[in-house]
């Protein structure tokens, strides 16, 4: 059942971020945290265990930490775990959003849901049990394969933590149902990782850290983009004719836009390089606020301010007039634990399709692919780049590492007052945060204000980019790992 993936590959090793002097200074910071840790951790394998290989934060993350942790000699391993059956996904999602505080689904937990989520854990943890060894840590993230890691805790003897990456700073019944499904699961773990203090339920109230997720600089979706690069990787995927020749092929796989009738097709011009363009990259979630921002957009299109000349210089309404929004997402049938991304995406699109053409043109609405991780990091990597704003309009988050990428890349950011973000973005000192993710009106003034002031986005950017280098980059975060892995096992 679970596959254990071969380890990430990548073509920067420490000594090349070391020999950078922008990373000289965390990564000597992070050899003086690996050489206190590994007399501990010697002979010993840490298992990061997760419930997908790509789509998500979670996934995004995984490989540019257990690279640098392999490169720095320690033995770290990736399983996913699997299911044959899908409701193990969709129970494991209603989990998810009930821990965000969603009450549309029904609350309650019946015995055949805590059968199905046992059994499917069981199957992963009896492969995982042959490959494992004692002495070995075991690192469980979020709820799916939560009751894995209570298994092998109490059947091999491991050192097991959970790193949950969500949560909700709030209370209420949905919460509380699934922390109380989750509770019967969590005894054996020795401690526990949260995103942030809000989020820790009272049953590990007592044997917690946090850790904040962070990006790994040069990964493909971080790394700098030459314009050539920049404008191959367009054209490649679709999102740009070749005005010129392209020293590289086109993907096998390229861009899917939702077309003006709701069916799909080639991107086409988009004028992401002429444009400007305010954006949301995320996965296709009811809870990343996708349908009040595509309003808040429209409403900045039909206000009077792109017609107002008495207030607003030509050259600002130029720009309102001008701007487009692009809402991109994976290819929700490529992102195997996430049933409900087909139909975000449905409902969406019927918003898109009920507007006027000339409205329409204004918006694209891409299903990115997923077949290649590279090409996949390199197209959001390309896309961020061609944004003026872009936006995480969280209802929900547990962090949002989208908007960490784009905070590196000094791009002002608009923001939802989620706790998540919360933990990255100060309202006016390196973003702008709105009070109420599905208050249109409060999203569209903020557009407004972004893209008619391009001199306060710049520094917003500007501080946002060294927000990251002193908080969110993974140097950091390998750090805060290595740190609690030797405290635990004293």
């Amino acid at each position: 059942m679970i596959t254990i993936l071969e380890q990430p590959k990548t073509k920067y090793s420490l000594d090349y971020y070391s020999g950078d002097p922008i990373f000289s200074g965390p990564v000597a910071d992070l050899i003086k945290s690996a050489e206190k840790a590994k007399n501990k951790l010697k002979d010993r394998t840490i298992w990061m265990i997760n419930s997908t290989a790509q789509g998500g934060g979670v996934a995004e993350m995984l490989p540019g930490l257990i690279t640098l942790m392999n490169d720095l000699r320690f033995n770290v391993r990736w399983g996913v775990i699997n299911s044959d059956d899908p409701d193990f996904f969709i129970l494991t999602k209603k989990i998810h959003n009930m821990i965000h505080g969603d009450k549309s689904a029904n609350v309650n937990f019946t015995e055949n849901d805590a059968q199905l989520f046992e059994s499917i854990n069981r199957k992963n943890a009896d492969k995982l049990k042959s490959i494992i060894k004692k002495g070995d840590i075991l690192v469980v993230h979020d709820p799916q394969p939560m009751h894995l890691g209570k298994i092998i805790s109490e059947e091999c003897g491991l050192l097991t933590i959970w790193r949950c990456h969500i949560g909700l700073d709030k209370h209420n019944d949905a919460t509380d149902a699934a922390w109380n499904f989750l509770n019967k699961y969590s005894s054996p773990y020795a401690h526990s990782i949260f995103t942030a203090p809000e989020y820790v339920p009272d049953f590990f109230r007592n044997n917690h850290s946090i850790i904040h997720p962070c990006i790994d600089p040069l990964s493909h979706k971080n790394q700098d983009l030459t314009v050539s690069k920049l404008t191959g990787i367009l054209c490649n995927s679709g999102l740009l004719p070749a005005y010129e020749p392209i020293a590289t092929p086109d993907y096998k796989n390229r861009i899917k836009k939702i077309l003006f009738d709701g069916s799909t097709g080639e991107p086409g011009e988009t004028g992401l390089l002429f444009r400007p363009v305010i954006a949301q990259i995320s996965r296709w979630d009811r809870l990343k606020g996708w349908l009040p921002l595509l309003d808040g957009f429209i409403k900045l299109k039909q206000s009077k301010i792109t017609g107002d000349s008495s207030s607003h210089s030509q050259r600002h309404i130029k720009r309102l007039q001008l701007s487009r929004l692009v809402l991109a997402g994976p290819d929700p049938t490529a992102v195997s634990d996430d049933p409900e991304g087909l139909e975000v995406v449905r409902q969406v699109k019927e918003r898109f399709v009920s507007l006027d053409r000339e409205l329409q043109k204004d918006i694209s609405i891409l299903l990115l692919p997923m077949e290649s991780a590279k090409e996949n990091s390199l197209i959001v990597n390309a896309l961020q780049r061609c944004a003026t704003v872009i936006v995480q309009n969280s209802i929900r988050e547990g962090f949002g590492l989208t908007a960490t990428e784009a905070m590196w890349k000094r791009k002002p950011v608009l923001v939802s007052s989620a706790t998540g973000l919360k933990q990255q973005v100060i309202n006016n000192k390196n973003g702008l945060m709105v009070t109420n993710p599905e208050d249109s009106d409060e999203i569209s003034e903020c557009l407004v204000k972004l893209i008619k002031n391009p001199g306060m986005a710049y520094n917003l950017g500007r501080n946002a980019q060294r927000s990251v280098y002193d908080h969110f980059l993974v140097f950091r975060q390998i750090s805060q790992y290595l740190e609690l892995f030797t405290r635990l096992l004293k």
